[in-house]
């Protein structure tokens, strides 16, 4: 029996509790209303619904951009990775290429050591760029 007038009394105050923060938050929400004007409450209301317009039409916008650049990478991705092997593939014919004329210079130089004294050589060296060098050039 006492458990079940505990359970009573803790319900009954749970609802008083309640009728209690129920008054307390109406106190507040009228006090706050008497603060702000009917006016000022308008002119947030009409502002944020301004910036809400604006909002939703750039969202809009930048919705039909992503569309855009979407389809517009599709269809440049292909030519660029083909661009890209095909560049990667000069490069490799193009270090073969200058590797095999330094040993064509090599060779020579050694074969015909008074036509290539120290000083050519060293004006011979190679200067193309280093497309891995942050400068581009070699130093």
């Amino acid at each position: 029996m006492s458990a079940n007038v505990d359970s009573q009394k803790r319900m009954m105050d749970k609802e008083e509790d309640l009728k209690r923060m129920e008054a307390a938050s109406k106190c507040a929400a009228q006090q706050i209303r008497d603060m702000l004007s009917s006016e000022d409450v308008a002119t947030l209301t009409h502002l944020q619904l301004l910036i809400l317009g604006r909002l939703q039409d750039s969202n809009a916008v930048l919705s039909h951009f992503n569309d855009f650049s979407d389809r517009s990478f599709a269809a440049v991705a292909n030519d660029f990775s083909k661009n890209t092997r095909l560049f990667k593939a000069m490069k490799v014919d193009l270090d073969h290429i200058f590797r095999r004329i330094r040993g064509l210079k090599n060779r020579l130089a050694a074969q015909y050591p008074e036509a290539f004294k120290e000083s050519v050589v060293g004006q011979i060296a190679d200067t193309r760029p280093d497309l891995e060098n942050e400068m581009g050039w070699k130093k």
